[in-house]
């Protein structure tokens, strides 16, 4: 079981940190989490609950938003890391996917992929062998390899993204919402793909997801945000059982599948928010 994975002592910790931006919002709201190396650990939540904000604070991206974490820490590999540069935190192996399947569409697939290659010095050899690795996590990526991304459908777009990402030989990939957007199969696939790369590459991922249900059958450890705290977590196999967890997220409580009228009326009485 995925759950029964183990794996090593915190590779990230964020310690109770608030982000503010335009020196008013309050969007973060004493944030806590920790991220245990080898790991696949989920932050779920609905749209707005502060998913993205947490992982662009980790990888240092809140700036171009007028952005900033105003209180806490974040610590990565036992170094705080909240004031550096994103360029830094890239350069220690943490890479963001982002939302949205960000890619330069005018590059054809392979050119995309790498530019992910771009920092490193290990050499063409080396190089080729991770984009041979690439294609072998994603065989679509090689039959469209010489197409323009721009051109792509928005899973190939997705695979694109996370590839690249593999080209930089991360140590740890904070990925936001892999499933946005996608059919119900290509979901499943781009979490069978996490899934191997965290068991065969040993790469950590840290990933905010809205889709409550695949999520925890992917990953070992779950964080719940609402309203920009954190109101649950615990191990994956533990949140999949929890009876609010099922009601709310999932939608399926004691009595079998809920209406949306019965999960909306259960927004309103959330024993976390009492």
């Amino acid at each position: 079981m995925l759950d029964d994975v183990k794996t090593d002592a915190a590779l990230l910790e964020v310690n109770n940190i608030e982000v503010i931006y335009n020196h008013v919002i309050l969007v973060l709201k004493g944030v806590s989490l920790s991220v245990p190396k080898g790991g696949i650990t989920a932050l779920l939540g609905g749209n707005g609950a502060g998913k993205t904000t947490t992982l662009k604070a980790i990888s240092n991206l809140l700036r171009s938003e007028r952005g900033e974490v105003t209180k806490g820490s974040i610590i990565y590999r036992g170094e705080r890391v909240e004031d550096g540069a994103p360029a830094d935190l890239v350069r220690k192996g943490v890479i963001q996917v982002m939302e949205g399947r960000h890619c330069f569409e005018h590059l054809t697939v392979e050119e995309n992929l790498l530019t992910g290659a771009y920092t490193r010095k290990d050499g063409r050899a080396a190089v080729q062998a991770d984009l041979e690795m690439v294609y072998n996590y994603f065989p679509r990526l090689k039959e469209r390899r010489k197409s323009q991304a721009g051109y792509t459908s928005g899973g190939e777009q997705q695979m694109v993204a996370m590839g690249r990402a593999l080209m930089s030989r991360p140590e740890m990939i904070l990925l936001d919402e892999p499933s946005m957007g996608l059919a119900p199969q290509l979901v499943e696939q781009i979490f069978e793909i996490v899934k191997s790369v965290n068991e065969n590459e040993g790469v950590t991922f840290l990933l905010a997801e809205q889709n409550t249900n695949v999520a925890l059958r992917y990953a070992h450890y779950g964080y719940i945000l609402e309203s920009g705290r954190i109101v649950m977590d615990g191990p994956a196999a533990d949140l999949r059982e929890n009876p609010d967890v099922k009601e709310f997220y999932l939608g399926v409580g004691d009595d079998g599948r809920k209406s949306f009228r019965d999960v909306r009326s259960y927004r309103r009485r959330k024993r976390w928010l009492a």
